[in-house]
């Protein structure tokens, strides 16, 4: 992401002459951008306590409720890179406005939803505002405040309400399923989103750092809907099998549109992921990583609520204090690979993370339907979201630091993006084992068995993650 832009255009338009001369304060930069960042990062926690109760208010399936999940996941990490870019070509405060704006009347929608399909939608919706509006805060930030001490305050205080937001998403949502109702999990950023939409509005200056390139809208479309195809085909090995026309046909076809979205950014002139940095082992290396990392530890949240509320019969305020610990810990995990990295080298403290995390999931797939709080749920789940915090920032440090300072930002969002497009798929395929394992039964023994052998899954897809960082990684950091 590029961290400097022009402070206006040429020829203000009618919004701008409205607008309070001067640069806004930078506290209020700091604010605005935070607060959107906040309610990205919430909607990808919150709605996991409430999905019982969303269950059983629209009638989904146990395939319908991962993709309450996943419909927002697949479409934020498919639109996220383009996103970015639009930023750069339109206006940052501009594509600001345009996904908050999106993020809050799909939230709205969301919340009124009367079926299942449209719940869904407004995921899907939800997701593409997030897309757009997550680049931007990073990119106003940096754009707004002076390079030094007080941008690195800055993006220190971005990057905390970030990660604030996912540590708080478990209670915030118990909280509001308990008080008033699943719905309000989604009615909430209404208000919070206009607020926030009116004073961006209001004090944000626009800027921009386009080079005229253009905005590489096939090459979103395609990704987004090959990975939403390939998990749904893969949801459906559970009912029709393997071998199914009802399976075959999607998965080929996801398959198909991956591929297509392959040769579209080998020929366009400014695609979303140039693949040439692909040939960078710090890159492919930590991005292959990220995918399989994501791919087990994104479903920790999905399976833990449901396994504290549908077997040990914890109301979603409970299960919502009961992760609260995991959350934290998945803090502490990031404040520690920074001192960590210097003595003990990145891709030591990511393979150390990865196996942390192994642990973790291997305890947890020892789960039993009468298990107490400190071994069924505290400690293993202190130990996978600790392992996560751990392995993350190594590999988001390998990854940039093979490539050329102006791709920086390119290559983070890559790594964020294949850390959301691996646990979308690992969240599709877990939950089909998951499924297939209970057999259509619903009792507590038939729906543990079917929780342990996702974790039990997780467990082993984290030791081969462990396992291609240790022999692929690069030692130091730079090297290639």
């Amino acid at each position: 992401m590029l961290e400097s832009a022009d402070t206006a255009t040429a020829r203000p338009s009618r919004l701008s002459r409205l607008r309070p001369r001067g640069a806004p304060p930078m506290w209020l930069v700091v604010a605005l951008t935070c607060a959107g960042q906040f309610l990205v990062v919430l909607d990808v926690s919150v709605v996991n306590v409430a999905l019982p109760s969303m269950r059983a208010g629209l009638g989904l399936s146990e395939q319908g409720l991962q993709w309450v999940v996943n419909a927002y996941a697949i479409a934020f990490a498919g639109f996220m890179l383009l996103g970015g870019r639009a930023g750069d070509l339109y206006g940052r405060k501009r594509m600001f406005l345009v996904g908050l704006g999106l993020f809050t009347l799909a939230s709205l929608a969301g919340g009124l939803a009367q079926d299942d399909w449209q719940l869904l939608l407004a995921r899907a919706v939800q997701g593409l505002g997030a897309a757009v509006l997550a680049p931007s805060t990073l990119t106003i930030l940096t754009a707004s405040v002076p390079e030094g001490a007080a941008r690195a305050r800055a993006i220190g205080t971005w990057t905390a309400v970030g990660a604030g937001g996912g540590a708080a998403g478990g209670l915030v949502g118990g909280l509001l399923v308990e008080t008033l109702s699943w719905r309000w999990v989604l009615l909430i950023n209404v208000p919070v989103g206009a607020v926030v939409l009116c004073a961006a509005g209001w004090f944000l200056v626009e800027g921009r750092a386009g080079d005229g390139r253009r905005l590489d809208l096939p090459g979103a479309l395609f990704v987004t809907a090959g990975l939403g195809t390939l998990a749904y085909g893969i949801s459906q090995t559970e009912a029709a099998g393997w071998t199914a026309p009802a399976t075959l046909l999607p998965l080929l076809a996801g398959l198909a549109l991956l591929a297509l979205f392959l040769v579209v950014e080998a020929r366009t002139a400014g695609p979303l992921m140039p693949l040439g940095l692909l040939r960078l082992r710090s890159v492919s290396s930590a991005n292959v990583a990220m995918f399989l990392c994501g791919s087990a530890m994104f479903c920790m949240w999905f399976f833990m609520t449901l396994y504290a509320q549908n077997v040990l019969g914890y109301t979603p305020l409970e299960a919502g204090l009961a992760l609260v610990p995991s959350s934290l810990a998945v803090l502490l995990g990031a404040k520690l690979a920074p001192r960590l990295m210097p003595t003990v080298g990145p891709r030591n403290v990511a393979v150390l993370g990865t196996l942390v995390a192994m642990a973790g999931f291997a305890w947890q797939s020892t789960m039993t339907p009468d298990g107490g709080y400190a071994t069924a749920i505290l400690f293993p789940g202190i130990l996978m979201m600790l392992g996560a915090g751990l392995a993350a920032t190594p590999l988001a440090a390998l990854a940039t630091s093979g490539a050329a300072p102006g791709e920086a930002g390119l290559v983070s969002g890559l790594v964020n993006t294949s850390r959301t497009m691996g646990g979308s798929l690992g969240l599709a395929v877990l939950s089909t084992l998951a499924v297939a394992r209970t057999a259509g039964s619903g009792t507590p023994a038939a729906l543990t068995e079917g929780y342990a052998l996702a974790f039990r899954t997780g467990a082993g897809v984290l030791a081969a993650g462990a396992l291609l960082m240790w022999l692929w990684l690069p030692r130091v950091a730079g090297e290639r």
